[in-house]
């Protein structure tokens, strides 16, 4: 029986002379400890050769992620806890995309610092950026999809593929309490467009932006600003759009000019829309399915690249959503309308 104990395999991994030992197993060996934990594996490190000892598909996998580190390694890129375990995670989708390749994806790079993208739809989500005129980016907190947006709509006006950004947000909460708050308009607006500046702070000096704002060639503004333009030669990322109507996210989408590039992300499940009000990105994949170069990527609670906690709590929520989904065809007819 293939299940039996007594099934098991050995296979030794020599590592380059040119890969340091410390940087691929980890300080303490915390790399090691993963990745016997991860796939069941004995492992025993000699020199540069490592004897992997288990179940050999387990042992197969283990040497394919090993591969794969030293892969990352040879780019120049470090080694965390973090990397190891996206790269264990990848490798058990069975996808023919190397995981090396995901991780050493470069968008993005200020101060030292490198903009990549973290998972595999993550990937597929910014190469769907660069494929598609309009590009729908919808899933849980936590994954990626303004920040990746942002980051390509910089690398897309350093590199003159468009001559400015427009970032923007449905302010729902400042609708008709606007004039309740104390302030100027742009004060009363600020802290709904407060993430997408500290975004921007990440991927250009924090001196330049305020250049860059003046002259136009960053706007950040609330979605009701966009009425009535026509937005040529921008790269134009509209966030939290679950909270657009079907109106204002018919009015954004026709805002498209020449040479202009739209991404819009979202999470359905986080609509603040009051109660009874269509959210315009919960409609719109069934408005827009199969026109040409548009394309809805979906992000999961697997792509969630914050604390390892947040992605167990999206997708503990998930799995609540999916019952109570399950259970409404009974419960609904029972609840009285309005």
């Amino acid at each position: 029986m293939t299940n039996s104990p007594t099934h098991q395999t050995r296979h030794t991994v020599v590592v380059p002379n040119s890969i340091d030992m410390v940087s691929l197993l980890g300080p303490g060996d915390e790399h090691l400890g993963l990745i016997e934990r991860g796939f069941g594996c004995e492992i025993h490190v000699r020199g540069n050769r490592i004897t992997l000892h288990g179940d050999p598909g387990e042992v197969a996998l283990a040497e394919r992620l090993l591969d794969e580190l030293v892969a990352i390694l040879r780019t120049g890129q470090g080694v965390t806890p973090e990397t190891v375990e996206r790269v264990a995670s990848m490798l058990r989708t069975e996808t023919t995309e190397r995981p090396a390749d995901v991780l050493s994806m470069n968008i993005l790079s200020n101060r030292g610092r490198s903009i990549r993208p973290k998972t595999l739809n993550q990937k597929r989500y910014v190469e769907a950026i660069d494929k598609h005129t309009i590009t729908f980016g919808i899933g849980p907190a936590g994954t990626g999809k303004t920040y990746l947006a942002m980051a390509k709509a910089v690398q897309a006006l350093q590199s003159k593929q468009v001559n400015r950004i427009i970032l923007s947000r449905p302010a729902v909460e400042a609708g008709e309490k606007l004039g309740f708050l104390p302030g100027t308009l742009s004060e009363k607006i600020d802290p709904y467009l407060r993430p997408l500046y500290d975004a921007l702070h990440d991927m250009i000096d924090p001196e330049s932006i305020p250049k860059l704002l003046a002259a136009g060639t960053i706007e950040v503004a609330p979605l009701a600003y966009l009425r009535g333009r026509s937005l040529n030669d921008s790269f134009i990322v509209l966030d939290e759009a679950q909270n657009t109507t079907p109106e204002q996210m018919k009015m954004f989408l026709t805002r498209l000019g020449f040479g202009s590039k739209i991404v819009v992300t979202g999470d359905v499940t986080q609509v603040d829309l009051p109660s009874g009000t269509t959210s315009g990105l919960r409609i719109v994949e069934g408005i827009l399915d199969g026109v040409e170069d548009l394309t809805f990527v979906r992000l999961t609670a697997h792509d969630v690249v914050r604390h390892k906690l947040v992605g167990r709590i999206v997708a503990a929520y998930d799995e609540y959503d999916a019952r109570v989904e399950q259970s409404a065809p009974v419960a609904r007819p029972q609840r009285p309308h309005g």
